[in-house]
């Protein structure tokens, strides 16, 4: 159960990144909104995945994959460029992810 609720916070953390890029600064109402109930929300779920979860996984988990996923998106929908620099950024939290759960981070 741990990991279903850190996948939820990760989708609301990016779903919340991806908001306040559409906020303007928060100068617009609803991706403002979107943006804080999407925080509240993954902090939420991280907070019910930490117990049983360690929080050193669970931590770079979150946020690994939330910052690939960032990036990911960047690339998609706003058209940023793709450098070797992102894509072995993205591949090295890949691999980071995978060693933490490898490496016995259950």
């Amino acid at each position: 159960m741990g990991y279903l609720t850190l996948a939820g916070a990760i989708a609301a953390e990016v779903a919340a990144t991806t908001a306040m890029k559409y906020s303007d600064g928060f100068s617009r109402l609803w991706p403002s909104l979107l943006t804080a109930l999407g925080y509240v929300v993954s902090f939420a779920l991280l907070a019910q995945t930490l117990k049983t979860v360690g929080i050193g996984a669970a931590y770079a988990i979150w946020a690994g994959v939330g910052t690939a996923s960032i990036a990911v998106i960047g690339l998609v929908a706003f058209g940023e460029a793709l450098t070797f620099t992102k894509i072995s950024g993205i591949l090295l939290i890949v691999a980071g992810v995978v060693v933490l759960n490898l490496g016995g981070a259950h």
